[in-house]
């Protein structure tokens, strides 16, 4: 009885149409005072939940991926990349995927690589004759794989909520699942570009290709020291978040000079009101998981739907469908939070291995970034094309399609997430 009301007024909160963080907040209160839980247990909890370590990373990054998107470093990166590729048909489609991975290694944030790539990129793609709705899916599609490859501020999320899965761990096992995730995005891009003639009768000069890597170089470091400073123990996660935020600014105020003393002043004020959304979710979630866990809610839940499927594929199978569809209404953290007290058990009593899990997860969550009709990735580079999101579906479901093969690869064979770490010596 508990437990369907704890679930049930959730979901009518969300359907009332209550922000995330109350709607978690009001289930959780009712469910405590039914249960005859001093209240002091929220405002405890919600305290423990953000009085992290781990989690001061996530300012941090958002900050980081903030500074490298007003300072220019996109741009000289879509010239680089635009210089090895080439002028074809279909040549920025592909360009498109290719900085949006590069950018993933610095912001960690699929919206904000999203935005970064779609604000330099769109009126490019758009004047060399690209469909504004592809275009404006691809981009969404490929910024969601930021938060697979590492840096990742998911990947924080989940460590803080798992602890079994280290923060080195999990950002070594997203490397070669979002890069794969990501190149799958370029057999649609090339195939759609081909078939609808997108670039076909634009001619123009290919940018030089020594020039533009030097111009480029400085975002070119950004992912090789924080992934190297990780690496050779120079600093922790959070640490290289700082650090992050410490080389943007130098190279935005310094080397391009492309932000003053005022640009980084709204940027901070702009970083610190996301991020204190997304603590303040964080915070909120904490109680609502403590009063399932403790209330016995989540590990009975967990144990009936073992019981239910017990074969590992078809497990695998609900799982995998139950977090995209969460993942077309939710956000990547707000689903962590949400589901992995009921999902962790499972994991464990399959025999899963969970940092494995929690990159299956958050692929999962990527492809719910650009997947309609929430997707946040897709609300974002729709609006700066001008257009309305149902414009970007008829694309949309052909890179849903590639991405969704990256992750069977990664479900299929384990050691495409687990032979780095294991490598590494993190496992």
């Amino acid at each position: 009885m508990i437990g369907a009301t704890l679930v049930g007024l959730f979901l009518l909160a969300l359907v009332a149409g209550l922000p995330l963080a109350v709607g978690l907040g009001v289930a959780s209160i009712a469910v405590l005072a039914m249960a005859g839980f001093d209240q002091l247990a929220v405002p405890t909890n919600i305290y423990a939940g953000i009085a992290k370590y781990p989690l001061l990373a996530i300012p941090m990054f958002i900050l980081a991926g903030m500074i490298f998107e007003r300072s220019g470093v996109a741009l000289r990166l879509v010239r680089f990349v635009t210089a090895m590729v080439g002028e074809w048909t279909g040549s920025l489609a592909v360009v498109a995927v290719l900085v949006s991975m590069l950018l993933g290694g610095i912001s960690g944030s699929g919206p904000a690589d999203a935005a970064a790539v779609a604000a330099v990129m769109l009126p490019s793609m758009i004047k060399r004759g690209y469909s504004k709705g592809f275009s404006a899916g691809l981009i969404a599609a490929a910024g969601s794989t930021a938060i697979v490859i590492p840096p990742s501020v998911a990947f924080i999320v989940y460590s803080v909520l798992v602890p079994a899965a280290t923060v080195p761990a999990l950002f070594a096992a997203g490397l070669f699942p979002g890069l794969v995730a990501a190149l799958c995005l370029l057999i649609p891009a090339v195939v759609i570009s081909r078939k609808h003639g997108f670039g076909r009768d634009y001619k123009a000069e290919r940018p030089p290709f020594l020039k533009s890597l030097i111009d480029a170089v400085w975002g070119l470091l950004a992912p090789v020291i924080i992934l190297g400073g990780l690496r050779a123990g120079i600093f922790t996660p959070t640490e290289a978040a700082v650090v992050a935020v410490a080389y943007g600014v130098f190279v935005g105020m310094v080397i391009y000079r492309s932000i003053g003393v005022k640009d980084l002043f709204r940027l901070l004020i702009e970083a610190g009101e996301l991020s204190a959304v997304v603590l303040m979710i964080i915070g909120v979630a904490s109680v609502f998981a403590w009063a399932g866990n403790t209330l016995g809610i989540f590990d009975a839940a967990a144990k009936a739907l073992v019981e239910m499927h017990p074969s590992e594929w078809v497990m695998l199978l609900s799982v995998n469908l139950l977090l995209l569809v969460a993942g077309m209404f939710l956000d990547a953290v707000s689903i962590f939070l949400i589901l992995l007290p009921l999902l962790v058990p499972i994991a464990q009593a399959m025999g899963w291995d969970l940092v494995w899990f929690g990159v299956m997860m958050t692929i999962n969550l990527a492809i719910g970034q650009f997947t309609p009709p929430m997707a946040i990735s897709l609300m974002i580079t729709s609006r700066i094309a001008g257009i309305g999101m149902e414009e970007t579906f008829r694309w949309v479901i052909w890179l849903v399609l590639a991405m969704a093969m990256g992750l069977a690869a990664m479900i299929v064979f384990p050691q495409l997430a687990l032979w780095l770490p294991g490598r590494l010596g993190y496992l």
